[in-house]
């Protein structure tokens, strides 16, 4: 080979050496594998999932035992306001026979007693009718005595007859049976005639 074909090979045919055909080893290829500082992150996110799944089933079952215990509760308070009312129907039939006890004494004294004159008999039932009006009141009965005039009420009255009369339409002319109320509820309503219209 000539000189010239030495320095200038592109002349002879030949190929100039490609500098970058040499490899060197800072050019090597990246690797597939994950790189160490993604792992970390990885691990973190599933230890966090398990921690919020944790705190939610605490959650869950701190809500279950408060339910649990307020429907034992809510039983326990029902059976004792059953109970209660049980005791109060119980003893106030109690209380209102005890206090229907002196009139039942007045009138067998009153049977007891045949040679009472008329006047006196009549004292003893007025006497015995007040004991029976005491303790009526005693057990909030009151009674239903609306005086003529009245404006007719049909929850509290019930008419007999409509009649004429020199009133208001619609009110009442006279009581012919008190009525009765027993914490303020109609226990018997009172029996009246009605004025018609004119």
């Amino acid at each position: 080979m000539s000189p010239i074909s030495a320095a200038c090979p592109s002349l002879t045919g030949g190929h100039a050496p490609d500098p970058t055909d040499t490899m060197q080893p800072h050019d090597a290829p990246a690797s597939d594998s994950p790189t160490p500082a993604t792992e970390p992150a990885a691990g973190t996110g599933a230890a966090s999932a398990e921690q919020r799944l944790a705190e939610l089933e605490a959650k869950h079952a701190e809500m279950a035992d408060a339910y649990l215990r307020a429907k034992a509760e809510a039983e326990n308070v029902r059976r004792r306001a059953e109970e209660e009312m049980a005791k109060a129907r119980k003893y106030a039939v109690e209380s209102f026979a005890e206090g229907l006890l002196p009139v039942r004494d007045s009138l067998e004294a009153a049977i007891a007693t045949p040679k009472a004159t008329p006047e006196q008999m009549l004292e003893g039932v007025h006497a015995t009718l007040r004991q029976l009006a005491q303790a009526l009141e005693r057990h909030k009965v009151v009674e239903v005595n609306p005086p003529a005039g009245t404006k007719f009420d049909p929850h509290q009255h019930q008419a007999i007859s409509v009649v004429p009369a020199a009133q208001e339409a619609n009110t009442v002319v006279a009581v012919l049976q008190k009525g009765y109320l027993i914490n303020d509820r109609v226990l018997r309503p009172a029996l009246v005639t009605v004025a018609g219209a004119p």
